[in-house]
This record gives C-alpha cells, sequence and structure tokens, in this order.
C-alpha cells in the first residue's frame, strides 16, 4: 500500500522526484479526446501546420491531468487537492520530453503548495501550484 505524507514530514524547498514524460502523438490525440476537447490542432497535423506549429500539441486539460498525478503519485492516496493554478507556456509536442519537477513551498499544519515545472525542448511548457491537505 502506497504511503501518504504526513504534513509533519514536509520541509519547505523538498524536492519530489523528478518525471522525465514522453509524448507521444498517441498521448496528445488521445489526452485531447478524452478531455472532448475536438480541436483539430491537437489530433490533426495539417491543422496544426497551417497554424504554424510543425505538428499537434497537447491541450490544457492533458497538461493538467499529468501534472495532477505527478503531485497525487506523490502525496499518497490519503491527500487531498484543496486548489490548483496552472499557466501553459509554450507547445508540447509529439517526440518532447517534458521534464515535471516539483518542490513544497509552503508547508504549515495539515496544508501544503507544491509548485510544478514542466520544460521540454521548446522552454516552459507549464507552471502550476498544487495546494493539497494531508493527514497529521
Amino acid at each position: 500500500m502506497q504511503k501518504t505524507y504526513k504534513a509533519s514530514e514536509l520541509e519547505v524547498g523538498q524536492a519530489l522526484p523528478d518525471l522525465d514524460f514522453e509524448t507521444t502523438a498517441t498521448v496528445v490525440a488521445g489526452g485531447a479526446l478524452a478531455s472532448r476537447d475536438y480541436t483539430p490542432v491537437h489530433h490533426d497535423k495539417a491543422a496544426a501546420v497551417s497554424q504554424g506549429l510543425p505538428d499537434i500539441f497537447m491541450n490544457i486539460l492533458t497538461t493538467q491531468g499529468i501534472c495532477s498525478s505527478y503531485v497525487t503519485d506523490w502525496a499518497g492516496p490519503d491527500a487531498i487537492v484543496t486548489s490548483v493554478k496552472t499557466k501553459l507556456g509554450g507547445p508540447n509536442m509529439p517526440g518532447d520530453t517534458l521534464k515535471i519537477r516539483g518542490k513544497v513551498v509552503r508547508a504549515e499544519g495539515h496544508d501544503a503548495d507544491i509548485e510544478v515545472n514542466g520544460n521540454n525542448a521548446w522552454g516552459n511548457h507549464v507552471t502550476a501550484t498544487f495546494s493539497v491537505r494531508l493527514p497529521e
């Protein structure tokens, strides 16, 4: 059974394990369709090229899902996400390695804030802050 971090075990600056996520066309198109985002630039390369990009690109909901899984897989099954703030940067396309890094930026009582950054060869793809409530 997976452990859930206790609030008392966290320190500001504590790093989460690195995640290097290999982006595939299947993940990009599948994530868009699973989130009912039928915008052509997420599954039709010709549509993406017509918008000035070399390939289809990941939608925000897929990025959000990957980041959410990153935080909740680390925090454990009894952690509760109480808020999320996400800002997208450059695109994430098939062939990109999305390097996701996180760290604890606030730990008070049962609550903690986790800052998450995702970068690829284009630069910053996502910056997010997750607030979580943890057991004692």
